[in-house]
């Protein structure tokens, strides 16, 4: 799942470097993602993964982690 999560942030956030990209990296701190891109991002996972992600729940997703973790406890 990291792998896929991790080639969506490329394709989505061109800026990316994929050394970057960790399941610890923040997605704001590391990764500078502002929270405009944190709602695209979020549409991109619920289409690709066919998820929901709540809107209370954005808030908790923090790294890059946090979106494995969310989708896999989720499908």
């Amino acid at each position: 799942m990291f792998e896929e999560v991790k080639q969506l942030l490329l394709t989505e956030f061109t800026n990316i470097k994929p050394d970057d990209v960790t399941m610890d990296a923040e997605l704001v701190g590391d990764l500078c993602i502002n929270s405009i891109d944190l709602f695209s991002l979020v549409e991109a996972c619920q289409e690709k993964f066919d998820v929901e992600i709540d809107d209370e729940d954005v808030y908790q997703i923090t790294t890059v982690g946090d979106i494995v973790k969310y989708i896999e406890a989720n499908k």
